[in-house]
């Protein structure tokens, strides 16, 4: 039997209840700020070193799946047969483990070690009990390792000399980090094997049969069931090794066809400290909600080879500059109903390639059985959701998008888990300690979500193999991780106050494992795929975030800046009037030095009920009666129009290296989001009102914004025109930046970035003729991108026809300049041509 690794937690009894998160499932903006492998996985070596290439043939014949409106679901002609014996395995226990990693931890003794998230105990344990008895090897084909070999990781003291006041912590992370990795190597031959879980556990298909394997200590008894046994608990009984591993194995029927058809509901029966209980397999591939049905069934998902999705097209190379168009799925129709993968390759994915965006990052894509927490509880995390189709129909959106040029991330969720008992991880087994911190720890208290124990052996396993997954079957291109911040500290940087204080980030309150777990993903994501993005949600804005592993950092390619969102906000509650140009500079610009940021001035947070989108902020209900272009417009419109584009430009100009907008926003949405949902009662007693599960306003209006009869377009038209300057001149990683005016009385703020000068004038009434701009280059000026573009819903009021040469007169400390016409509340970029 195939033997893994027990939490090196305590196990306990799951508490009562669970539930599908309520209504704090959707958070508000507020709360979520808070060279070869040659040796096989020790856990499935044999004394035998000869090896079986894993078959992946497809089923015959096609088969119903679960919610596709027929009850008449295929159950297997012949009663299952028990599993062969299995030959035993060599035991390799090593002596100490400690000893054999020491290598690996340069820092040395445990004096010099800081306190952590239990740093030793739950992994040295389980590497311990990492070891295997009697289970027939399965081996697939070998890939070159290209994951590459822990470095130093000192170099982030020469990028950061203040880190040296921190060495002591930041070098015992980095030593915990390579002791992980050595043992990694030593015990599962590496982090490619290692990442590679889901070939092992779950459901497994050879030439022969079915192999099922599924890690759950606490279990008593397991019995796989399903329609392909009536869901007799007696017919097909697993057996359990002494680490708690289930497992058994359904040979092919007589005519060669799979035990358990394609589409057929299974599920894993067990008896647990807390009862028996029918659990999803944690590495279910696909989970289906039937009609009328309130619990997922588990699907045993392989199609048949001809109805395999093959993908046609090569995934783009990662651009110099992401521009991200944050999607879901689900609202992305026009129409008050679910949308599906389908619909949004064929109408979705071609306006967001016109619209000048190269990459889309695609929400809620792991199943969540309660759809209003827009995907971040998730229940089911190597499942993509049901409610919008097929494993097969996410491949082909996917697909069109590599065609169109667009990279597809995904916004990944490792950072907590779904507190469902009834679809999810938690109490899998029947106990609290299973793959989450036991107590208190292990709950978010204000997400209402369970807690990953990233010190656990089998947890690394299961997320590292989980990220691999949605590279490797569905070919994202990257990730955006979800709540970073939250996994990092543990107090979740829930009423915390981060000041830039070097000691905030590298104290007693840093949870050293998932520190580690994040660094050894990052090694994963870009050794096996040097064009994979990882952005992660921070909002601590921790030092060495955006670094290379290898140098010491924790290997994310940008950091998403939450910060200047918080701050439009800030401002759209103030009057215009008394907005501080510096303010405003020195959020766009406050990020570090070499450390990439994408950056937005809104994103999905926004927009949900409870928040307000920018042009909310700005027009509010006067969206609803004034933006037809045959009625007059109001001063509010006027004003809200012109501040939204230039609030985009300025964040898109000098925010980052990566831009991001939530879709509908570029237009100005004119709805919020609210999920459908009936009543609640509260913990209090209180009943908070639903919407009559409604999906009004559970949709984009893409319509308006493609109406150039209405003032949407015009405002979706500067959005586009934004990113096609950014296309032609890059200017977003220009290694050339320089803001030379920030002037409190003009409000007026002017920078260059690349060959560009960017002019903002945010005064309310006050235009300037002959306004004098620095700039470093020599030579003439013309107008690239005018916010008062009459295209872009504005008042025409610039000649673009006019040429502007320099002088060399210094002004603003530089060393020439032009002159222009400023009018109020417009931004205009200017471009050297000659």
């Amino acid at each position: 039997m195939a033997t893994f690794a027990v939490s090196g937690a305590t196990l306990g009894v799951v508490r009562a209840g669970g539930g599908s998160g309520g209504a704090s499932s959707a958070r508000s903006g507020a709360e979520r700020r808070a060279g070869v492998v040659d040796t096989p996985s020790l856990l499935f070596r044999k004394k035998d070193s000869s090896r079986a290439v894993l078959s992946c043939a497809g089923a015959t014949g096609k088969v119903l799946v679960p919610g596709s409106g027929s009850d008449d679901l295929l159950t297997s002609d012949e009663p299952a047969a028990a599993g062969p014996e299995q030959p035993e395995e060599e035991s390799q226990i090593p002596e100490d483990i400690k000893e054999q990693t020491a290598e690996a931890n340069p820092t040395g003794g445990a004096e010099d070690k800081l306190e952590s998230s239990e740093p030793t105990q739950g992994i040295v344990e389980t590497i311990t009990d990492s070891v295997t008895k009697g289970v027939e090897e399965l081996v697939v084909e070998e890939k070159p390792q290209v994951i590459p070999k822990p470095g130093d990781g000192q170099k982030i003291y020469k990028i950061d000399p203040m880190l040296e006041d921190f060495r002591s912590h930041l070098d015992y992370r980095y030593s915990e980090y390579k002791r992980i990795r050595a043992a990694i190597d030593q015990y599962e031959g590496g982090l490619d094997a290692f990442s590679r879980g889901y070939e092992k556990l779950g459901f497994t298909r050879s030439a022969e049969g079915i192999t099922y394997r599924e890690w759950a200590p606490g279990a008593q008894s397991a019995a796989l069931v399903g329609d392909f046994n009536n869901w007799n608990s007696n017919a097909d009984t697993m057996t359990r090794n002494e680490f708690g591993v289930w497992e058994i194995f359904l040979p092919n029927n007589t005519d060669g066809s799979p035990a358990i058809p394609h589409g057929s509901r299974v599920k894993i029966r067990m008896d647990t400290p807390s009862g028996v209980k029918d659990s999803i397999s944690a590495w279910i591939k696909f989970s289906v909600q039937a009609p009328g049905e309130i619990p997922y069934n588990g699907i045993y998902y392989d199609p048949p080879e001809e109805e395999k999705y093959v993908f046609q097209h090569p995934q783009p190379k990662q651009p110099k500059s992401l521009r991200i168009y944050e999607s879901h799925i689900g609202m992305s129709s026009p129409e008050p109903k679910i949308n599906t993968y389908a619909n949004f390759r064929d109408e979705v994915l071609p306006r967001i390639k016109k619209l000048g965006y190269n990459a889309v990052q695609i929400m809620a894509i792991q199943e969540h059985s309660y759809y209003a927490s827009f995907g971040y509880h998730v229940t089911n995390f190597f499942a993509p959701s049901s409610r919008f189709g097929t494993p097969e129909d996410l491949k082909s959106l996917i697909d069109r998008a590599h065609e169109l040029g667009l990279l597809v991330l995904m916004d990944i969720v490792h950072s907590h888990s779904s507190n469902n008992t009834l679809d999810g991880l938690n109490g899998f087994d029947g106990t609290d300690t299973h793959y989450f911190h036991g107590g208190p720890r292990g709950h978010h208290w204000m997400w209402d979500s369970r807690l990953f124990n990233y010190g656990s052996w089998e947890v690394l396993r299961f997320l590292l193999s989980n990220a691999r997954w949605w590279l490797e079957e569905y070919k994202f291109d990257g990730f955006r991780f979800d709540g970073v911040t939250s996994m990092m500290y543990t107090h979740h940087g829930l009423q915390v106050t981060f000041t830039g204080s070097y000691g905030e980030y590298f104290g007693f309150a840093t949870d050293v494992d998932a520190v580690v777990y994040l660094m050894l993903v990052n090694d994963l994501i870009h050794g096996i795929y040097p064009d994979a993005v990882a952005i992660g949600e921070d909002v601590s804005g921790m030092p060495t975030f955006c670094i290379p592993v290898q140098d010491g950092g924790v290997g994310f390619d940008y950091r998403l800046h939450m910060a200047v969102a918080d701050k439009w906000i800030e401002l759209l509650k103030q009057s215009d009037e008394s907005w501080k140009m510096g303010d405003i500079v020195h959020t766009l610009t406050n990020r570090r030095w070499s450390e990439k940021c994408v950056t937005y001035a809104e994103s999905h947070d926004q927009a949900l009920v409870g928040d307000k989108t920018i042009a909310f902020w700005l027009m509010d209900k006067d969206m609803y009666d004034f933006m037809a272009l045959d009625r007059p417009s109001t001063p509010r419109i006027d004003r809200g129009i012109a501040l939204h584009k230039m609030i985009r430009l300025v964040t898109m100009g000098l925010g980052g290296e990566g831009y991001l907008n939530f879709m509908g926003n570029e237009f100005g949405h004119p709805e919020w989001i609210d999920f459908p949902r009936g009543p609640q009662v509260l913990p209090n007693g209180s009943v908070l009102p639903g919407n009559n599960n409604s999906y009004d306003k559970c949709r984009r209006r893409f319509d308006l914004g493609d109406a150039d009869f209405l003032r949407y377009h015009g405002m979706q038209e500067f959005d586009q025109a934004m990113h096609h300057l950014e296309e032609k001149y890059g200017f977003m990683t220009s290694e050339h930046q320089y803001v030379s005016r920030k002037h409190e009385e003009d409000k007026v703020i002017i920078f260059e970035r690349g060959d560009l000068v960017f002019v903002f004038n945010f005064h309310w009434s006050n235009s300037f003729f002959d306004y004098r701009v620095g700039c470093s280059k020599p030579g003439k000026y013309k107008v690239a991108l005018d916010s008062d573009d009459g295209l872009f819903g504005g008042f025409s009021r610039l000649d673009h026809g006019v040429d502007y040469f320099t002088t060399e007169h210094p002004h603003d400390n530089r060393p020439r300049s032009f002159s222009v016409y400023a009018p109020s509340r417009t931004a205009v970029v200017y471009a050297l041509t000659e």
